[in-house]
């Protein structure tokens, strides 16, 4: 493939291409849109008549009717790859090795083992690459986190996280086995993230029950509830899941409290709201304005394109969470017999 010699981006916009036409990258085009260092240069599908149709609704310059296409152009500075879980990171490498920096939708492979390919790439070709986990870039994280450390809970001593929805679709990504499918890998990857992220410091141990349906050796998990357990006693569990009514929870529990996110993953448009509940006192709700987890999420990895930081998060916090998901895979097919 051809490599590109990208010149320096500077103080410019940061030109971003997208590799496929996911329903996700819809919420990043917005993001783009809204960002103060990023403009939306060119999209790419498997067809002609896809990548025109889906620029031209979305009001973009270039459209390829080829990913290897837009990768060979040379006109964009910037790759965003929201294809099945499957494909993340053949192209994700590919477009490194093409010479762009690379925002991969979440999660970041299908295994631990391509987040390592992911990452040799990265450091071998010098181009940053990030795991697009949007949730986690809304300011109420920033503000529960300063809660935790501020003591305004205790001690942190367990860690639930909830994410299900009802999948009405059998021919959907998230139900093929083969594109790396699976609740755990489409939602669950939230709460191992979540719990990862609030303990600061990985898992060392992962178990897992799961519902992988009529024939588990080749088919998704549909719901899947796991636990983590971190030195020092501290212990997480999730439920997540494709066959059950929409859920959305997260709560950190402490010693002396605990703090409840209402909409922890997705708050969309509107203000986030946290719960803050203490022993002998009346919960106490903290309002987050709102913000769009998107484009700050976009402005992060333009901001480490253009050289002025690096990613917020780097691709080994990617690996460590593919690792734990791994584990939790294992876990959970031991115990389906």
């Amino acid at each position: 493939m051809k490599s590109t010699d990208l010149s320096p981006i500077g103080g410019r916009p940061v030109r971003w291409g997208i590799l496929g036409t996911a329903n996700i990258a819809e919420a990043v085009v917005r993001g783009i849109r809204e960002s103060d260092n990023s403009v939306l240069s060119a999209v790419a599908s498997r067809t002609e008549a896809r990548a025109n149709a889906w620029a031209q609704q979305h009001e973009i310059p270039r459209a390829f009717a080829s990913y290897d296409a837009l990768l060979a152009a040379g006109e964009v500075d910037a790759i965003y790859v929201p294809l099945p879980n499957a494909l993340h990171a053949a192209w994700t490498v590919r477009a490194l090795e093409a010479g762009y920096p690379v925002l991969c939708e979440k999660p970041l492979a299908a295994n631990a083992a391509e987040a390592r390919a992911i990452a040799a790439a990265s450091a071998r070709t010098g181009r940053p690459v990030a795991e697009a986990f949007m949730y986690r870039f809304h300011p109420q994280w920033d503000r529960a986190l300063a809660l935790v450390r501020d003591g305004a809970i205790g001690e942190v001593a367990s860690l639930h996280g909830q994410f299900t929805f009802l999948l009405d679709d059998p021919t959907a990504i998230c139900a093929s086995a083969e594109l790396a499918g699976g609740a755990l890998m489409d939602v669950g990857c939230y709460c191992v993230d979540f719990a990862r992220q609030v303990a600061g410091r990985e898992p060392l141990r992962a178990t897992a029950f799961g519902n992988f349906g009529q024939r588990p050796a080749n088919s998704v998990d549909r719901t899947m509830v796991g636990l983590l357990e971190f030195s020092g006693g501290l212990l997480a569990h999730f439920e997540t899941s494709i066959a059950s009514f929409e859920r959305h929870r997260a709560e950190i529990a402490g010693t002396a409290g605990s703090i409840v996110f209402e909409s922890p993953w997705v708050p969309g448009d509107n203000p986030a709201r946290l719960v803050v509940r203490r022993p002998d006192a009346p919960p106490e709700e903290i309002v987050v304005p709102a913000a769009n987890s998107y484009r700050l999420e976009v402005e992060d990895f333009a901001a480490a394109c253009r050289g002025e930081k690096a990613p917020r998060w780097p691709i080994a916090d990617g690996v460590a969470n593919m690792t734990v998901i791994d584990a939790l895979y294992a876990s959970a097919r031991e115990h389906t017999g």
